[in-house]
């Protein structure tokens, strides 16, 4: 009688062995599924990233001339919102307050904007080789890009560059500064850029309908 017990006590320890087993197994196999479905969700999610940041590999430059600070205080928006590098354009020979005054025409800005051969000389070495988008930004003076800018343009390659031309002005507007670049540095691909305010808000949300 006790020798049966005995048996009965060890199938049913066997029987327990088995279902514990069988419990893990099972177990396993469901977590090496789910590991698996993980991993193909995260990949699928990877692609779809890659494809919606196209222009992540551009390297973007904003490079701008400011006489005032004006200007600059909008290219730093921009490189806030690009993460691009930002260069400023220096004149050699700083611009005074009577070197700015619009209403003399022995002034030196009246004289260099009537001068269409006018050049002034860049202080600082700028190289451009190294970026496939630029912002070029600058004040409009009598309508139209100050000199220098062309001094900027007439020196550097940027074929097959996307420039994307930006302004600070009382009230003129860009266009007419870049109808003279698109005409004469044809092998640059320049947008159509814009008049900006000193508004964050503002420079941001126009970046970033560029898509750049």
């Amino acid at each position: 009688m006790r020798n049966k017990k005995i048996i009965a006590l060890i199938i049913i320890v066997i029987i327990l062995v088995g279902v514990v087993f069988l419990i893990i197994n099972f177990n396993s196999n469901k977590n090496k599924k789910d590991a698996n479905n993980n991993t193909n969700i995260d990949n699928s999610d990877i692609t779809v990233d890659k494809n919606n940041n196209q222009n992540s590999e551009d390297k973007i430059a904003i490079i701008y001339f400011s006489a005032t600070g004006t200007t600059k205080k909008v290219a730093q928006y921009i490189k806030d919102a690009t993460g691009g590098e930002l260069i400023e354009i220096k004149p050699k020979y700083k611009y005074t307050d009577e070197d700015l005054n619009y209403s003399s025409n022995n002034s030196r800005c009246t004289k260099e904007q009537n001068d269409s051969s006018s050049r002034p000389a860049i202080a600082n070495n700028i190289s451009t080789d190294s970026y496939d988008v630029i912002y070029l930004g600058y004040p409009i003076w009598w309508g139209d890009s100050p000199r220098i800018m062309l001094t900027f343009l007439d020196n550097h390659n940027l074929s097959g560059k996307t420039v994307i031309p930006f302004c600070t002005s009382g009230s003129s507007g860009i266009e007419t500064s870049v109808s003279y670049f698109k005409s004469n540095y044809k092998d640059v691909n320049f947008l159509d850029g814009k008049r900006l305010n000193v508004s964050k808000n503002e420079v941001i949300n126009w970046v970033n309908g560029l898509n750049y």
